[in-house]
C-alpha cells in the first residue's frame, strides 16, 4: 500500500502516518512546517504533487484550523468577514485543492481512498447549540466538496472512495483550549479512523463518518 498524508506535522496526521508505517505501508508525508506546503495556495499544492510519483492507494488530508485568532465565535456579534474568510481558506479551499490535484494520482484500477478530516460541528442536522459560525460553515462547505468530488471522481475511478471523517476530540494543540473535554490520544484516534476506512465500500463514497464508523447527518 502507498499512502500520502497531507498535514503530517499535526497530531492526527502524524499519528495516521505512524500507524500506516506500522502496517507496512509506504508512506509519504507532507506538511507546512517540514515541506513549506501551503494548501491554500494552488501553486504550492501543484508543486507538492509534482514532487511525488503516484499512484497512491490512500490520500489522507489532515489539515485544518479551529480559528485564526481568539477562538470560535460564541455569538453573531463576534462574527467578522476576516475570520470567516480565513476559516474557509484553510478548512475548505485547502482540502478542496488537495482533492482536485490528488485525484490524478489515484490508481486507475483497484480500491483507493481520499479521506479528509471534517468535524461533527460541520453537520447542519446535528447543530443544536449554534455559535462557532465560521468553523461550522467552513466544515459544512468542505462536506459538500467531498460529496461532489466523490461523484465526479467515481465516474473515472470506479473503486475510489472520497469521504469526510470526524475524528472525535483528540488531545492535540488543536484542542488545547478545551481542557474540560474527554479526549482520546492521537494514536487511538488514528487507529480508529483507519479502521473506519478499512470497513467502507464503494457504495459509501461521498459520505460523512465519525471515528466509530457511524454516518453523520449533513
Amino acid at each position: 500500500m502507498r499512502a500520502l498524508v497531507i498535514g503530517a506535522s499535526g497530531g492526527i496526521g502524524g499519528a495516521v502516518a505512524e500507524a500506516l508505517v506500522a502496517r507496512g505501508a509506504e508512506v509519504f508525508q507532507r506538511s507546512r512546517s517540514e515541506h513549506v506546503l501551503d494548501v491554500t495556495s494552488e501553486a504550492s499544492v501543484i508543486a507538492m504533487y509534482e514532487s511525488l510519483e503516484g499512484p497512491f492507494d490512500l490520500i489522507f488530508v489532515a489539515t485544518g484550523a479551529l480559528s485564526s485568532g481568539a477562538g470560535p465565535e460564541r455569538s453573531l456579534r463576534a462574527l467578522t468577514a476576516q475570520e470567516m474568510s480565513a476559516q474557509f481558506l484553510i478548512n475548505t479551499v485547502g482540502p478542496a485543492l488537495c482533492i482536485k490535484h490528488g485525484a490524478a494520482l489515484l490508481p486507475k484500477e483497484g480500491r483507493s481512498v481520499v479521506a479528509v478530516l471534517s468535524a461533527r460541528v460541520g453537520s447542519i442536522g446535528d447543530n443544536h447549540l449554534g455559535g462557532w459560525y465560521s468553523y461550522r460553515a467552513s466544515k459544512a462547505a468542505l462536506n459538500q466538496i467531498v460529496h461532489g468530488a466523490a461523484i465526479e471522481i467515481g465516474r473515472k475511478y470506479k473503486e475510489a472512495l472520497v469521504v469526510a471523517l470526524h475524528p472525535g476530540t483528540v488531545a492535540t494543540s488543536f484542542t488545547s483550549q478545551f481542557p474540560g473535554h474527554d479526549k482520546m490520544t492521537p494514536d487511538v484516534a488514528a487507529a480508529r479512523l483507519l479502521e473506519v476506512l478499512d470497513g467502507l465500500d464503494v457504495s459509501q463514497t461521498g459520505g460523512f463518518f465519525d471515528y466509530a464508523g457511524k454516518e453523520i447527518p449533513w
